[in-house]
C-alpha cells in the first residue's frame, strides 16, 4: 500500500494533536498544576492545537465534576457544612431573587433573546453551567442559544478564579466571609471550588457547601420557568449528585475508616477538579468566544459585576 492511499485515512497531524492533548491533559492530574493553570493551559491548548474530543467535552466535563465535588465531600465536617448553609442561606434567596429579575431586565435592555437572557440569569443567580443544562430542555433553547449562554458563563468563571482570591486578600475577608462570596458570586462550581481552595482550607468549605445548597434552587427555578415560557411538558434534571455529597459528608464526619482515608481521596477530588478546569479550557477555542457577541456578553458581565459588588459590600459590613 503505498503512502498516497494511507494519507487517505492517517493524518499525523490529528495523531499529534490527541498525543499532546492527552500528555497535558495527563500533566493536570499531578499534584503540581494547581485548578487555575490547568483551566489556562486548556485555554492554551485550545489556541494552539484545538480539542481533538471535542465532542465528548461536555458530558465529560459534567461527569468529572460531579465525582469531584463528591470526592471532596468526604473530606468536610457535616457540622461545620450545616453552621455555614444556615449563615448564607437568606442572603442566598436575596442574591437569587434579585440575580434573576435584575438578568431579565438587562436582557431587555440590551434585547437579547428571551431565551439566552433567561439562561444567562439563572446560570449567574445558581451554579453555572449546570443550571443552564438543567433549564435549557425547560425553556427550549436552541443548541445555539446554550453554547452561547454558556461560553459567557466559563469565560466570566476563568476570570473570576484569578480576580476573587486577589480581591478576598486586599479586603482581608476571612476564610468564612471569602467562601460564602465565592459561593455566591461565581457561577459555576468548578471556578468557586478552585477560587475558594486559593485562599485555604476553611474558605473551600463554606463555599462548597453553600453553592451546593443554591444548586437546589434549580428545581424551583425550573418549575417557574416552565410557566413563564409557557410550556410545562419537559421533564426537569434533578441534581442527584447533590444527595451523594451530603452522604459522603455523612460518611467523612462519622465513619473512621472515612476519616483516615480522607486526605487520599481529597487528593483525587481536587487532581479531577483541575482536570475538569482543563477541559472546560479547552472548550474555549476562538470561534466559540467570538460566537458569544457582544451584547449577550455585555448583559453577563454587568450581571456579575453588580452581584458579585453587592454581595462583597452586605458581606464586609455583616448586612
Amino acid at each position: 500500500m503505498d503512502m498516497q492511499s494511507r494519507g487517505s485515512y492517517f493524518h499525523p497531524g490529528e495523531v499529534y494533536q490527541k498525543i499532546i492533548f492527552i500528555v497535558v491533559a495527563t500533566m493536570c492530574i499531578t499534584p503540581w498544576i494547581s485548578p487555575p493553570a490547568g483551566l489556562l493551559l486548556g485555554i492554551a491548548v485550545a489556541q494552539l492545537t484545538g480539542h481533538p474530543f471535542l465532542h465528548l467535552n461536555h458530558r465529560l466535563t459534567h461527569v468529572l465534576l460531579q465525582a469531584s465535588v463528591v470526592g471532596l465531600g468526604f473530606g468536610m465536617n457535616l457540622h461545620s457544612a450545616l453552621q455555614a448553609g444556615r449563615e448564607g442561606f437568606l442572603l442566598t434567596i436575596g442574591s437569587i431573587t434579585v440575580t434573576l429579575s435584575a438578568g431579565l431586565l438587562l436582557g431587555r435592555f440590551f434585547r437579547t433573546s428571551k431565551p439566552v437572557s433567561f439562561l444567562i440569569a439563572a446560570g449567574t443567580a445558581i451554579c453555572g453551567g449546570s443550571a443552564i443544562a438543567a433549564l435549557s430542555p425547560v425553556i427550549r433553547a436552541d443548541e445555539k442559544q446554550v453554547s452561547v449562554s454558556l461560553a459567557i458563563i466559563f469565560i466570566l468563571n476563568a476570570v473570576a478564579l484569578f480576580i476573587f482570591p486577589v480581591v478576598g486578600h486586599i479586603f482581608h475577608l476571612s476564610s468564612s466571609q471569602f467562601g460564602l462570596w465565592c459561593a455566591i458570586a461565581i457561577h459555576d462550581t468548578s471556578s468557586v471550588v478552585g477560587a475558594a481552595g486559593r485562599f485555604d482550607a476553611n474558605a473551600l468549605d463554606v463555599a462548597i457547601t453553600v453553592k451546593l445548597a443554591r444548586a437546589l434552587w434549580i428545581i424551583p427555578v425550573a418549575i417557574g420557568a416552565s410557566f413563564f415560557f409557557k410550556d410545562g411538558s419537559r421533564k426537569l434534571r434533578i441534581p442527584w449528585f447533590i444527595g451523594l455529597f451530603i452522604l459522603a459528608m455523612i460518611a467523612g464526619t462519622y465513619l473512621p475508616v472515612i476519616h483516615e482515608a480522607a486526605a487520599y481521596i481529597d487528593g483525587f477530588a481536587k487532581a479531577g477538579l483541575t482536570l475538569t478546569l482543563f477541559l472546560i479550557g479547552s472548550g474555549l477555542s476562538a470561534d466559540a468566544i467570538r460566537s458569544v457577541g457582544v451584547r449577550p456578553f455585555i448583559q453577563g458581565l454587568i450581571l456579575w459585576v453588580v452581584i458579585a459588588a453587592v454581595t462583597l459590600f452586605f458581606i464586609v459590613n455583616e448586612i
